[in-house]
């Protein structure tokens, strides 16, 4: 779904990204780790054009979407949910969920239909429906900005962080959905601080560092790798 080749990528006078390549398959995960400052927002924010690459190509389910901006992208399907969350405090939940599902004005039905499936996926929506989003604990609102998300009808789901500030049984929870979405065919890339969670439900990972990709491959492969952990606490 994603073919990332040899992208690199300045913000103002600073190369943040340096030289990457790797691609993301239809129904995997792929977690990107690293330590803090490794470039792993970065390269989430170049995937989905809100930062232009200064050299390299990216494709996107076989076409070229190189510095293509943001809300095209978003319409065709390559949807990212930001670190600390970013709903709309000042909505409900339902209307979160409207918002969410921009590419389905004038087909109530649908959109109706796409609501109650986020209401199965995560029940304690449902029964907060009504309930403005600044009401909502941490791990509630990281559930609405999946469940907004899941919404657009993604074919790339990108997720920044999705674990920070949540207690352990939410943040296994929210991965749990993930893997679920990923067997049913989504493609996912996750970023996350919490590497080994992270290579234990992602089926493919890179490991950043000051900008580069110093491995990358099966997760499992990694999980027991030693070189890992030199890569990444080094």
């Amino acid at each position: 779904m994603i073919k990332v080749e040899s992208i690199s990528t300045k913000i103002g006078s600073n190369r943040i990204l340096h030289d990457i390549s790797f691609e993301v398959c239809r129904g995997q995960i792929t977690a990107v780790i690293g330590a803090n400052g490794a470039g792993k927002t970065t390269l989430l924010r170049s995937l989905s054009g809100l930062i232009s690459l200064e050299s390299g190509y990216i494709e996107f389910d076989g076409k070229s979407i190189t510095n293509i901006p943001a809300h095209k992208l978003s319409l065709q399907g390559l949807v990212h949910i930001p670190q600390g969350r970013q709903i709309i405090p000042g909505l409900s939940v339902r209307d979160n969920l409207i918002l969410g599902a921009s590419n389905l004005i004038g087909k109530r039905s649908e959109m109706e239909k796409d609501i109650e499936m986020q209401f199965a996926r995560f029940p304690i929506l449902r029964e907060r429906e009504a309930v403005m989003g600044t009401q909502l604990s941490g791990g509630e609102q990281q559930m609405l900005a999946v469940a907004r998300g899941l919404m657009m009808k993604p074919k790339v789901l990108m997720l920044d962080e999705p674990s920070l500030g949540l207690a352990p049984q939410i943040v296994h929870l929210i991965l749990r959905t993930l893997r679920e979405l990923a067997s049913e065919g989504l493609a996912i890339i996750l970023v996350e601080q919490a590497a080994m969670l992270a290579l234990e439900y992602a089926d493919e990972a890179l490991v950043l560092r000051n900008g580069r990709c110093v491995m990358k491959g099966n997760s499992r492969k990694l999980l027991s790798s030693s070189e890992l952990v030199s890569s990444y606490l080094s």
